[in-house]
């Protein structure tokens, strides 16, 4: 299937099997699908951070143990590739050993509260202002006309999201529909209203989205990294970024802009991608590139529709009629 989408057709015989006719892969989509099925297809994910367990290249022998239904694709990319398959032993910045990262979870450390003051003098400030709409989506609400039932969520409710905590309210919400789709697990027995939100006065925001060219500093050192695994990182980043997001309160911010988790399931690109062990965060011919693998939310601190923040431009009644699925493959690991 995956060689069949990189293919393209051509009535050619094929010189492997005696086919006329079907899709054809010349040496850049072999390469391609070997990089899909193996490198891509093996990411393995910690804390924070991924790396591959398999890689190849044309300097190495194949070492790796595949099953039995495997071993001939194998032979016809070590044939006509050139190239040999290995286990991958990443630079462990690719893992989360990233200084700024480990500094934010060391509770006791020094270096926590420093960082986060970094934080502010690093990161640029943006202003939404009535030009910007952000979606916010709500499931089964009491009266889905209502202009209330699209704020924050009562605060004896909050606490269970990436940048709101107990007693700390946050109104989320994004510019991309199916992002806001995607975060709130829609499924299609629900009952889905979209809001359209404007905001009425300026509201000053942090935003994290923003890829910072640093000088004179590794990956491990990178504080642009660190931000970026924070995000991409499940549950258990929650306490920083929300200790992140208290201290944009105090400094004056209405909240703050952060890359969604599933920014890069949305766009269907593999995280964290090197070359030569080098981050393309940090090679300045990708930075353009890697900067819009962001896709931007915003979390709105307090209740902004009850504060008199934002207001509701439009309400609708959103309607699943088809849901598609992008998939690659990989090789079973032990």
């Amino acid at each position: 299937m995956d060689a069949w989408r990189l293919g393209k057709e051509d009535g050619a015989k094929c010189p492997i099997c005696g086919e006329h006719g079907g899709k054809k892969l010349d040496e850049k989509s072999l390469a391609d699908l070997a990089h899909r099925f193996f490198v891509w297809g093996s990411l393995h994910k910690s804390d924070f951070g991924a790396a591959p367990v398999i890689q190849f290249n044309q300097h190495q022998k194949t070492s790796i143990n595949v099953p039995q239904w495997l071993r001939s694709d194998v032979q016809l990319f070590e044939s006509l590739l050139g190239v040999g398959f290995f286990h991958y032993g990443p630079r462990l910045w690719m893992l989360g050993e990233v200084e700024p990262l480990k500094a934010l979870q060391d509770e006791r450390g020094p270096g926590q509260q420093g960082t986060i003051e970094r934080i502010f003098r690093e990161y640029p400030t943006r202003i939404l202002d009535s030009s910007h709409e952000l979606y916010r989506i709500r499931k089964s609400p009491e009266s889905p006309e209502s202009a209330t039932e699209y704020d924050s969520p009562p605060v004896k409710f909050s606490g269970s999201g990436r940048l709101d905590d107990k007693g700390f309210p946050a109104l989320y919400t994004s510019e991309d529909l199916d992002v806001c789709l995607h975060e709130c697990r829609v499924a299609a027995e629900d009952e889905i209203y979209l809001a359209t939100l404007r905001p009425i006065a300026q509201l000053k925001m942090l935003d994290l989205t923003v890829l910072i060219k640093e000088e004179h500093v590794t990956e491990f050192e990178s504080l642009d990294i660190a931000i970026h695994m924070l995000f991409l990182a499940s549950a258990h980043a929650y306490p920083i970024t929300r200790m992140i997001s208290r201290a944009a309160k105090e400094n004056g911010y209405d909240g703050i802009i952060y890359p969604s988790y599933f920014s890069l399931l949305r766009l269907g690109i593999m995280p964290f991608q090197t070359t030569y062990g080098l981050s393309h965060r940090r090679i300045p011919q990708y930075q353009e590139y890697e900067q819009y693998t962001a896709i931007p939310n915003a979390a709105i601190f307090g209740h902004p529709l009850a504060e008199g923040k934002l207001k509701v431009k439009c309400i609708n009644r959103l309607v699943l009629s088809q849901v598609a699925y992008d998939v690659r493959f990989g090789p079973v690991r032990n």
